[in-house]
Parts: C-alpha cells; structure tokens; sequence
C-alpha cells in the first residue's frame, strides 16, 4: 500500500485537480495501472474532507469561510480564532449562519482545553450547541472526564479528545486517549491527529481501523519524519502513509470530519492546501470500489 503513496505527486494531484487520470498503482492491478475516476459526482468518496480552521488562524471567520469555498470543501472546525469561546449566545448563532450561508457544514469545534471545572466544562458544550457544533474537538484533564460522561449525556455532543504527540503528558498517542476513555460513556472518544501519531513512532493507520468505533474526528496532514522533530508538510510530501489512512477510513465507512489542519504558511497557505486536497482526491480517485 505504500508504494502507491510513493508514486510521483504531481500525478495524484493533477487526478485530484482534473478528476481522471491513469496512474501506475502497485498492488492494485494485476498490470500495474489502472485508471482513476472520481467515483461519481464526490470526488472524496463519501469522506467529509473539510477545514481545521487553526490552518487560517491569521485570517477573520469570513475570510477563512471564503478561503474553505474556494478549496471545493464544505466541512468545517471552527478554533477558538474564529469563535471565541467567551462569546455570547447571539454571537454564536451568528457565527452558525455565517457558516450556513457560505455553503458550509460546521463539524464541530476546537481543540479546546479542560480543567476539572464543571462550570467551564458547560460552558464548552453551550458553546457548541449554541453554534450547532456536533461535537467537540478536546484535551481534557483526565480528572475531568467523570464531568464529561454527564454532560455528553445532558447536551447530546459527542467529544473527540486529541493526542498531541511528544511532550504531551497526558495524551501523546490514540492509545493513551483509549486507555482514558474506554470505561467512560461511549460518546467520548478520539480524534486522531495522524501527525502526532507519525511523530511518536505509532502507526496512524492501523490507530484508525483499531480505534474505528470511537474515532470521531481526526486531523488530516504530512509530516516530514517519524521523530518528535517531524514538522508539518504538504499532504503527499510527507512519511505518512496516506494511502493507508484513506483506504481506512473508506474501509470502516469513517462518517465523521477529516480535518485537513495545514500548520505551515500561515499568512499564505492557499497553495500548499489546494495541493494537499488535491493529492488527497488524486489517491481516492485510484483507489477501486472493489477494495472497498
């Protein structure tokens, strides 16, 4: 399966700019190639691809709102940048119809960081359900999650807690988040951020197949390394099997938000995330329905 992600890029992104394209694919095809076609009208397969908004952390709610239209993806979370979580009622509302009327679906919000404080912790979930946020994107205390499990049950939203990778004591890996929340109410789980999964040495492919029941949410990107020192990279350029972490998530039919989180280029990062989704509908495109 690597090898495919081996492939020359420029290829996957012309398939993922044009919609077809013959691309050489080993261990797909008996001759090597086989066309890609985008499967239909959705050239992401049913994956709801969309927007990490830190990756436009230096631009306004309706500049990165515009920014995520241009890159034809309407999925979208929302970082305190864009939302501030001391934000009123009305202004959260505001913020939902914004997304709405630019043709947008907000998939949740954050990360954002609890201490055990039950009234901070409300606070969060009104937050998301004031801006019709179906789940937050998290890095809780461990102390904090007895607070967690009532308030998913109260306010019906899921948390999806993040692993930060090296130097994150509390979650560096998918398997420590797991081993925090696997007695707790099914509707905290993870999102996985598969950089930080790459950059600790564990394998963010097989953390999505193994974790697949509570993933709901995860941080789509490249890294440069396999080492805490790893930096962030266009999607194709990168160590990670991206392949791999596509095929996975149409394996296990993932129906949650695939976060591109661009960390680069921050005052200029159309480019490189245009690349970085056209890569990504490129590989999606080559793979068949008939490994599905």
């Amino acid at each position: 399966m690597r090898n495919l992600n081996a492939q020359n890029r420029r290829q996957f992104i012309k398939a993922g700019m044009v919609g077809t394209a013959v691309l050489p694919i080993v261990g797909f095809s008996a001759m090597g190639y086989v066309e890609a076609k985008t499967h239909g009208k959705d050239p992401f397969r049913g994956l709801k691809v969309g927007m990490a908004s830190y990756s436009l952390r230096k631009f306004s709610l309706d500049d990165a709102l515009a920014m995520t239209r241009k890159l034809e993806v309407k999925y979208i979370t929302l970082k305190d940048f864009h939302l501030s979580l001391k934000s009123s009622k009305t202004e959260r509302q505001e913020a939902r119809k914004k997304t709405e009327d630019a043709g947008l679906v907000l998939m949740g919000g954050g990360v954002i960081y609890m201490k055990k404080d039950e009234n901070e912790i409300r606070n969060a979930f009104e937050y998301a359900r004031d801006a019709g946020m179906p789940t937050i994107v998290a890095s809780p205390d461990p102390a904090a999650l007895d607070i967690l499990d009532k308030m998913v049950n109260e306010y019906q939203i899921r948390v999806a807690i993040h692993n930060h990778g090296p130097g994150d004591e509390k979650y560096p890996s998918p398997n420590d988040v797991f081993k925090h929340v696997k007695n707790h109410d099914e509707r905290i789980g993870l999102c996985i951020d598969i950089g930080h999964t790459q950059r600790i040495g564990e394998d963010p492919v097989a953390a999505i197949r193994k974790y697949s029941s509570r993933l709901y949410d995860m941080h789509f990107k490249d890294v440069t390394a396999a080492t805490p020192a790893g930096a962030n990279i266009e999607v194709g350029k990168g160590v990670i099997n991206i392949v791999g972490i596509l095929k996975a998530l149409l394996d296990i039919r993932y129906p949650y938000h695939v976060a591109l989180e661009y960390e680069i280029n921050e005052t200029n990062p159309l480019m490189g995330m245009n690349e970085s989704f056209a890569y990504s509908r490129g590989v999606l495109a080559a793979i068949p329905s008939s490994t599905i």
